[in-house]
Formats: structure tokens, sequence, C-alpha cells
């Protein structure tokens, strides 16, 4: 009776939300992975979007790298931004991006997340401030953020080494667009603070000192950062895109050096990075990195696996923390001429004992290992009024290849097509690369895409894609060659307030059979349907998510889910219930969620049961703002959540998150 109850209370609930998060709207129109995959992806994608949102710029004074630091713009739709600006002057409110053809709803609706439009009486200054000025006017914020479980893990109770509660600290200063500075410590539950190896408080510590726009210093970064170039086959820390979100860029190539300003303790660097402009179409940059990380050591001492998680939570955990070390130095000349942009990227590493993967399983037989990687690349983009090209094509230390070439037309205002072709060689390593694929990691795979946006009517936007992967060599739980195909439709339909929205995406895999004998389907569909309303004040979103998987044994599953949020100038309200049912694990439903600032949760659902989250967030005065959730789960086909020591023993767990920031 109560499950029938509560799937009620979720139909009846009202259907729509505006105050809409950035994040929202990403989730949206941009993301679409489900997979656990793209979960680590999107943290860090999230990761530079809450970056750029919380360091706004005025449109009408953004400069061509101002807005080419927005990853869900186009070559083609920044030329467009600044070919209007040049021609009609500045912008009166961001009603007028619809007058840019280019610009598509996604771009439109995120775009006044991350840029404003200043007064009219504003004017860009005519030079740069002085130092003097840049620290009188600089700007302190500082952010404390826990979750506080309302239950034990298994480890909480004898096992890992810390208390229950995760926490955080973060302090960051900017003075405009020139000065920023920042110091965030974190700490995940059950490992130890102010004890063990944590002598000096919070498990891990990011900070950095950005400076911007000094004459030919373009950027200077002192501390943690991450750096990108070209389309990611040599670096590629910086934004991973999703198939339809490359398919919203149109595989534009990046140049980005920014801070590492996240909790995340893996894909960094250490030290110090710069960009400077040599002269005007020529721009050098350059980093410097000695960083440490955890890694499983084998019998000889040597790493066997550098490991990302990075928990330390148990002795063994803690054991393995800061045990090798990387230092790491590159560059990267970029020339940018009018539509055509070309690059070079060079980046060598080197480890201070030898990674030596177990490489006599099949397919870790081309894993990086050795002491010492180097990779080279040369990386293009030309832009025409309606055609675009780009790629990169990269060498490792031994003249393995990898390649990635992608080309945009536009025929019509209101249809632009893509082809993605991608070639990574299965003996191609690199440590740092992160590029478009079926895989996340940048080796054994060659393929192809196809994608198309289409607006046959005013408010209707139709997207898709095709995409094919081979794999020449063993992948995990695949002993031979294999291959996967990709496909996605989806169909947007805006009216006044509301938002229609059908997707449908299915994903074709081959996986072992139990005997490793032959490939058996390995086949995953989903499809979402969501109705969402919105205004000044309210925002609801009815949203339905079904999949379907069939290997070895079909599995099906089911979320029906309701969000709304209430939003006033220094008020904000917002829920989400949803009621989840799958036969099994593979066909567990991945849903986005509002989190606090910061914070990013890309969370999964599996068997039957209930999900109810509720969040406030209130400016106290002009400096101060508390923010709390509270975030409920209820299993009805278990006795218990997770195994081994993150086990608990119940079917429910609650969660209390607080967060409270001061600007001074």
């Amino acid at each position: 009776m109560l499950r029938v109850i509560m799937l009620l209370a979720i139909m009846v609930l009202p259907m729509v939300v505006k105050g809409q998060s950035w994040q929202q709207v990403y989730d949206d129109v941009m993301a679409t992975d489900d997979d656990d995959e793209a979960g680590e992806l999107l943290d860090d994608s999230y990761e530079l979007l809450e970056q750029l949102a919380s360091h706004p710029f005025d449109l009408n004074h953004a400069s061509r790298e101002d807005l080419e630091q927005l990853p869900f713009l186009s070559t083609q739709q920044v030329m467009d931004l600044m070919e209007y600006l040049y021609r009609y002057g500045p912008m009166h409110s961001m009603g007028e991006l619809r007058m840019i053809r280019s610009l598509d709803y996604p771009q439109v609706t995120l775009l006044p997340f991350f840029a404003y439009i200043a007064d009219e009486e504003y004017q860009a200054p005519d030079k740069r401030p002085s130092f003097d000025s840049l620290l009188h006017r600089g700007e302190s914020t500082l952010t404390a953020t826990t979750r506080l479980p309302l239950y034990k893990r298994k480890g909480d109770k004898d096992g890992y080494l810390g208390y229950r509660y995760r926490h955080s600290l973060r302090y960051e200063w900017s003075s405009g667009d020139y000065l920023q500075l920042g110091l965030i410590g974190a700490q995940d539950a059950g490992e130890p603070f102010f004890a063990d190896k944590n002598r000096w408080g919070y498990d891990t510590y990011s900070y950095y000192l950005q400076v911007k726009k000094l004459g030919r210093l373009e950027q200077l970064i002192a501390g943690k950062y991450k750096f990108s170039a070209g389309m990611g086959l040599v670096l590629g820390q910086s934004f991973q895109l999703g198939k339809l979100a490359t398919l919203q860029s149109l595989g534009r190539t990046m140049r980005t050096i920014r801070p590492h300003s996240s909790r995340s303790e893996s894909d960094y660097f250490q030290g110090v990075a710069a960009a400077i402009r040599l002269w005007q179409p020529l721009t050098l940059s350059a980093f410097l990195s000695y960083r440490p990380m955890d890694a499983t050591l084998n019998s000889a001492g040597d790493a066997q696996t550098l490991l990302t998680a990075e928990y330390h939570r148990t002795p063994t955990e803690m054991a393995k923390k800061n045990n090798t070390h990387l230092t790491s130095s590159g560059t990267h000349l970029t020339y940018h001429q009018g539509a055509l942009t070309l690059g070079a990227t060079a980046v060598t590493t080197g480890l201070d004992r030898e990674l030596q993967p177990q490489r006599q399983t099949l397919y870790r037989r081309h894993y990086a290992h050795g002491s010492r990687f180097t990779n080279i690349s040369a990386d293009y983009s030309y832009t025409h009024y309606r055609l675009s090209l780009s790629g990169e094509t990269a060498v490792d230390g031994q003249g393995h290849l990898a390649t990635i070439n992608a080309i945009s037309l536009q025929p019509t205002a209101r249809l632009s097509t893509m082809a993605l072709q991608r070639f990574y060689s299965y003996r191609y390593t690199t440590l740092y690369g992160h590029s478009f694929g079926e895989g996340t990691s940048v080796q054994n795979e060659s393929g192809i895409y196809l994608g198309a946006t289409w607006n046959p009517l005013a408010h209707l936007r139709l997207q898709g894609y095709a995409d094919y992967a081979y794999f020449p060599w063993a992948k995990y739980q695949v002993s031979q060659t294999s291959h996967a195909w990709d496909f996605l439709m989806q169909g947007t339909y805006e009216l006044s307030n509301w938002t229609f929205l059908v997707r449908h995406r299915s994903r074709l895999q081959q996986k072992d059979n139990d005997e490793k004998t032959a490939l058996i389907a390995n086949n995953d569909h989903r499809e979402r349907l969501s109705v969402a309303y919105s205004n000044n004040t309210w925002q609801l979103k009815t949203q339905l998510d079904l999949a379907y998987t069939d290997y070895k044994e079909s599995s099906q599953g089911w979320m029906v889910s309701q969000q709304a949020s209430f939003s006033r100038p220094k008020l904000l309200l917002s829920a989400i219930a949803a009621y989840f049912n799958t036969d099994s694990y593979q066909s567990r439903i991945y849903i986005y969620e509002r989190q606090l600032q910061h914070e990013f949760s890309f969370p999964t659902y599996s068997g039957e049961g209930i999900r109810i989250a509720l969040q406030t967030q209130a400016d106290l005065g002009r400096r101060l703002r508390l923010a709390a959730k509270i975030g409920y789960v209820n299993y009805f086909d278990r006795n218990s959540i997770s195994s081994g020591l993150q086990e608990i023993d119940q079917s429910h767990q609650t969660d209390i998150d607080l967060q409270l920031r001061w600007k001074f």
C-alpha cells in the first residue's frame, strides 16, 4: 500500500520549474551518457562549468578567448557572436541571443549562466587596472560543506581509520578576471582527520594562484591545475564531451589551462603553467609538474596500477598514499589567424618507479608500462561560413599512432551535420589523454560518428547520431576483436514555458560468453520522456526513464520522477521524488539530482524503492548563504545496502548535507 501511495504522490505533484540551475539545463540538453564511466567524466565537466559559472563575464566586452572557454559553443557560434557584437554593437538583453541563427536552444539556455549584460552606462576600462586596485577590489568566499549520514556502514564500526562524516573547506579570492587564488581541503567519509598520514588535517588539498591578461602573459597558474590541448589525444584534462554534446559543439578543439578547484584527487598537474602570446597570431603554453600518486605495488616494488580513486579509509589504502611520484613537462604552440588555427603539443613524463601492469592478462598486454613516456601531436581547425574542419594526430614514444578528425556542415540555418573519424592504435599509450570514443582511454579503438541537428519548425528540434566503434584488441570481459554500435534520437519541443523531450538510445556491444569461447550480444536500450514547465518562480519537471538490457538474460527497469523548485531572490526550495523498479543491476537507472554548490552526484538506482530529497538555500543578508539538503532512499527488495566495509545493515539510508558560504 505504501508503494502505491508514494507512486500516486509522485504522479500528481504539479508538473514544472524556472530558477533552473545550469546543472539541470546541462543534464537536459547536453548529457546523455548512461554508464559508470560517464559519471566520472561528468564530474570533471561539472567542475569546469561550476568554475566558469562562478566567474561570469560581460558578454558585450567578451574576447574570443572568453567565449572559447565555454565548451558547449562551436567555433562557428563563437565567430557569429563576435560578428554580431562587432556589427550591431552592445546587446541590451540576453533575448538578443535568439537573433544569432547558429545558436540553438542549448546554447541560448546555457549562456546566461556564464555571461551577463552589463548596464548600458558601463564602459570597458581603457587600460589594465593597477595591482593596488586589484588587491583592494578583490572579494573572498569561504565555503564549508559537510555530510551527516544517519546510519553506520560496516567500516564505520570496525575497519575505517576515521569518522563517518564527509566534509570540505574552500577558500577563494578573486579580483575581476585578473587575479584568483584558492585553497580547498577535502575529506571522504572514513578517512582520518589530523591523524595517521593526514597530520595536516584534510586528506587532500588543492591550491592555486591564477593571473590573467597581463600584457603578453595571457595566463599563469601556480599550484594544482588542469591542461588541455587540441582534441585531447595527448592532453585532455579539461572537459569530456558526451556524444550528444560533441554534436552541439561540432567537435571544436580546445586549449585550456585552468585551476584544479575540485576535491578530486586525480587527473591534475602540480607546479606551474603559463600561456604567453609571442606575437599576435602565435601563443606558447608550457607547464612543469611534480606530483604524488597512489599506486598498487608488486613484490618487486614496481607500480602495478596507478590509482585514481585514491581513498584512504583503511590501513591498506593509507599505505598506498603518495607512494609514487610523476614529473611531467610539456608545451603547446598555437597559431591562430582568421579562420585557421594550428597547434603542436609535446609532453614527457617520468615516474620514480617502474610502471609494470599485469600484462600477461590479454586485455592488459598493451597497457602503458615503463618509467618514461613521451607524446607529441599536431592539431588544426578551420572554420568557414558553413563549414568547419578540426582534428589532431598524435604519436607516442614508440611511434604508435592516434588520430581524430571532424567535419561539420551547416547547409541551412535549420540544419547542421557532423562526421567524426578516430583511429587509436591498440599500442598507443598516453597518461593524460582523454578524447571522443566509446571508452574513456585513447587506445584500441577505431570508429566513425555521424550526427545531425534539424529544426524543421520554430519550436521543434530533432537530434540524432549513429556511432560505430571497432576494437582490434581484447578488452575487459572481451577476449577477442569486437565492435559496438551506438544510436540516439532525441526530439525537443518548446512552447511558451513548456518543454517536451523524447529520447531513445540503443547501445549494441559484445562481451564474452561464460566459457570465453565466443562473443554474445550485450545490448542496452534506454528511453526518456519528460515534460517541464518554468516561469520566474516555479520550475517543475515530470520524467519517465525506461531501460531494457539483454546480456545472457534480459532485464527491464523504469523510474518515474518529479522534480520541483521554487525560487525567489534570496530563497530557493527544491525537491525530487522518484519511484524505481528494475529487474537487476544491469537495467539500473541514472538520473541527475540537484546538489549543493561545488558538489556533484550521478546516482544510479536498481531494484525497487523510492528516492526523496529536499533542498533549501537562503541568503542571510548580503554576504551569508546557508544551504541544506536531506536525502532519503528506501529499497523494498533488500535488507541491506552495498557490500564489504560499505555495507549498511538496513534497507534505507538518510543523509543530511549542510553548506555555509560567507562572502567578505
